[in-house]
This record gives structure tokens, sequence and C-alpha cells, in this order.
């Protein structure tokens, strides 16, 4: 049935081209300043319907990091970003930062950004919280319909790959922070590196949300998972990308769906703020409907995912529960977390998560049995839900400042044996 949704989805949008021209038209006449009417209720209630129009039939497009300054001890500092590693699915972008004269190092840290449907700029917020403290690299996911097949397929094997790659790409003083659904890949990439031991084991993790082990208070996500199993979604979540797209007749999992899925969840709260803009936009309050602008002009621009990598890790990590039961495998060799034994675990739960039940994330430290106890801590954030773990205020205030501590003594004590070395040769 959904082979043919996403055509139908883009025709939708064709036919509704028209419709939106016209709302425009009418929008610009009713908010335009010349037009008497447009200072008058009915002026400014038409207007806001036809701005509520516009908004909720547009395609948004990929917004921007748009964070040119920070500000590193006391002194504000620009900030250009640079693609510093990149492969077919994926672009690491550092932020660069013009650092002050006399400041000191500072370590890097790799943040792997979510392939679930929405673009890396939804952790625009946590990129900003670290760019005074840390060398900020971020993992910039290739939209699937952008990608021609020629280009060739990516599953969870190859993310895995491609984190590995990059960890050794920014060498052994590198922390990687995983939001959500990067979480088993990136603890699955470090557990192989330790297997291997690579010389370019991270100084620690931090994974935020993330479902390492969704039998622990399952959530809707979770349950729905189990119910229905891998070969419902194989045939009610995958399409073909149409043309006008490179990408055209690959087969991808939609990011439409996924906005749906979300939206779905929460509808009333949806439906109410958007009410609660046309209001905003009425009453002439300005600063309160650019809010809901900034939220859903990210909310709403999603992306797609190649079918293979979102199958896969519908049935590893939802359905199978691979890596808590230790038969994950990568490639032909397994997953364990046992391995790791240098490398930090830092966890990051939200009391009111409905994506990632409390729990989920926690149970790393279980599986890591073999860190010594001083590389564990665990955060758990009263009062915020799924995105309050990686953004808003709360997260400022508490987890990110949790996080740099962290980062901070785990980068210290890495140097202290190389200090007691040099020392002893002198």
């Amino acid at each position: 049935m959904q082979k043919s949704g996403y055509f139908f989805y883009e025709a939708m949008h064709a036919v509704l081209g028209p419709a939106r021209a016209a709302s425009d038209a009418v929008g610009l006449f009713y908010r335009n300043p010349m037009n008497p009417i447009s200072h008058t209720p009915y002026g400014r209630s038409i207007s806001a319907a036809c701005e509520l129009f516009e908004r909720t039939t547009r395609r948004y497009g990929k917004p921007a990091f748009d964070l040119p300054t920070t500000v590193v001890e006391g002194v504000t500092a620009s900030v250009i970003e640079r693609v510093v590693w990149q492969n077919t699915f994926c672009n690491l972008i550092h932020f660069d930062r013009n650092m002050p004269t006399g400041a000191r190092p500072q370590s890097k840290l790799l943040i792997v950004a979510p392939m679930s449907g929405h673009f890396a700029t939804l952790l625009r917020g946590t990129v900003e919280a670290f760019l005074p403290s840390h060398e900020v690299y971020i993992t910039d996911w290739v939209d699937a319909r952008l990608v021609p097949m020629s280009a060739g397929g990516f599953d969870l094997d190859d993310y895995i790959d491609y984190v590995k790659d990059m960890i050794r790409a920014l060498g052994p003083d590198v922390h990687v922070l995983a939001v959500c659904q990067p979480s088993v890949p990136v603890a699955a990439a470090i557990a192989r590196l330790e297997a291997e031991d690579d010389p370019c084991i991270p100084r620690s993790m931090i994974l935020m949300g993330g479902p390492i082990d969704t039998r622990e208070s399952p959530t809707e996500v979770n349950k729905l998972a189990q119910k229905r199993g891998i070969e419902w979604f194989k045939k009610h979540c995958i399409a073909r990308v149409p043309f006008p797209h490179p990408g055209i007749m690959r087969e991808v999992y939609p990011g439409y769906l996924q906005l749906s899925g979300f939206m779905a969840m929460n509808l009333d709260r949806h439906m109410t703020a958007h009410w609660d803009m046309f209001n905003h936009l009425v009453a002439n309050d300005g600063d309160s409907a650019e809010k809901h602008r900034d939220f859903y002009d990210e909310y709403m621009a999603v992306m797609d995912l190649t079918a293979e990598f979102y199958l896969q890790t519908v049935d590893v990590v939802f359905v199978k529960h691979s890596l808590p039961k230790g038969e994950m495998m990568h490639r032909d060799q397994p997953v364990d977390l046992g391995a790791i034994r240098r490398c930090a675990l830092m966890t990051v739960e939200g009391e009111n998560d409905d994506i990632s039940g409390v729990g989920q994330t926690k149970a790393t430290h279980a599986l890591c049995r073999n860190l010594p106890a001083e590389k564990h801590l665990y955060h758990l954030q009263k009062d915020v839900g799924h995105y309050g773990v990686f953004n808003g205020s709360r997260f400022r205030k508490h987890i990110a400042p949790a996080i740099v501590d962290f980062t901070a003594a785990q980068s210290a004590a890495a140097v202290q044996p190389i200090k007691r070395k040099l020392s002893a040769v002198r």
C-alpha cells in the first residue's frame, strides 16, 4: 500500500500549488500596512488564516544551524561551519571557532545526530550549549531521497562503520555524544573499536535518551514494534522515491511518515499550538508567533531514511533487542559492550520521556560490565520529556553543565598517566 503512497504525497503537493499561491496573494494583501483593513481584527484574521494554510501545506526545507558566534572564556568568538569528513550519506561538520588569544585548548566533542527523520539542525540548541567549552563536530546525515541509487545502499552496519571512521579521523582525544537513535550504533562502534584494540578509543561516550534496551519501561513506540513485527513495517512503511528527486526509485522510509507518527502522538497539543498562533497573529503578538514559527520550521522539516537502515534498526533494536541480549552482530563480528574497558560512560534520561522510557538508556551501564566504576555516571533529569533531554532551559541549566564536567574529568584523567610518565623520565 505504501509503495505508491509517496507518489500521491508528491501529487498532493503539486495539486495544492495553485491554492497556496492564491492564499499567499490574499495574505499579502491583508498584511500590507498600506491597506487600512490590515489594521483591523478582520484583516488580521484573514492574514492569519492564510499564513496557517500556507504553513500546514508547505514542504519545509533543511534549516540552517545559524550559529555565527559563541563566547569562549568571556570573549565573543566567530564560528564558521566546515565539512571536515564526508561520505555518501553523511557530512561531518566542524564548528570552527576563532579562539581568543591565550585561550586554553579544549577537547573535541563529536555529536552524533539522530537519523530518524529530522535534520541534524534539530540539535542546534545542543551544539550551541557546547560551543563555549568544546571543539564541536556534528554528523549531518544526507536525505536519502537526494542520493542516486547508483551510490549504493546504507544500513545499520554502514552507520556503525561511519561512526568508527569519524572517531578515527578525530583521534583519541574526543568525546562522543549520541542523542536518541544513534545510542545503539555509537555504543556498538565503540565496543568494536575496543575489541579491536584500536588506538583511537574515545575518552567518553554520552548516551542521551537512547533505546539501548526497549524492554525497560516500554513506550507506545516500543509496543508498536513488538505488536506489528518487521513484516508489517516492510509492507506499510517503505516507499520508492518519486520523480523529480535525485534518488528516484530508491526504497526509503519517508520522512513525512515519521512526522505524521510524531504529530499523531500529541495531536491535541499541535492543534492547540496552531490555534494559539492564530490568536497571537490576530492579537498582533509578533514575539509569540515568531517562537511558534521557529519551532515548527524545525519540527516540520524532515528527511527520508534508506529502507535497509530503517528496517534493520527496527528489527535489531525494537523487535529482537539484539544488543542487550548479547546477540547483535556488526558484519560478521559480535557486538559485546563488555569489551568497553577504557571509554567512560555517561547516560542521560528524562523523567517524562515518552519515546525512550526511563531505564532504557541506563541499561547500558550493566552491559558495560568491565568498565571501572569510576568511569560510570547516570543522570536522570526531572520534569523533562524526550525533547528536553537535549534542548530547552533544563538542558542548558542542568544537563549540559553535567556533561561538561564529566568530559573535563575524563580528559584530565587521561592526561594524568602521561604526566606521571614524564615525571618519571625527569
